[in-house]
C-alpha cells in the first residue's frame, strides 16, 4: 500500500473486516472484505451491488 492511500475501517469483528481505500491513480474509491485469509476488493459499482444483494438477502 502506498503512504499516499488513505484508509477507513467501516467494520471489523474477530473474523471479519471491512475498509475501504483510495487509490491515488484512479481516484476511486475500493472496498476491501476480509474473510479470514481471503480478501475481496470491489470498486465501487461492485459494492453497490453487493450492498443491494445483502440487504435483500437479510430480509
Amino acid at each position: 500500500m502506498d503512504e499516499k492511500t488513505h484508509v477507513n475501517i467501516l467494520a471489523e469483528s474477530e473474523n471479519y473486516a471491512v475498509w475501504v481505500s483510495t487509490d491515488p491513480e484512479l481516484n476511486e474509491p475500493i472496498y476491501h472484505i476480509e474473510v479470514g485469509n481471503v480478501t475481496v476488493h470491489l470498486f465501487q459499482d461492485e459494492w453497490d451491488e453487493l450492498i443491494g444483494v445483502l440487504l435483500q438477502a437479510a430480509r
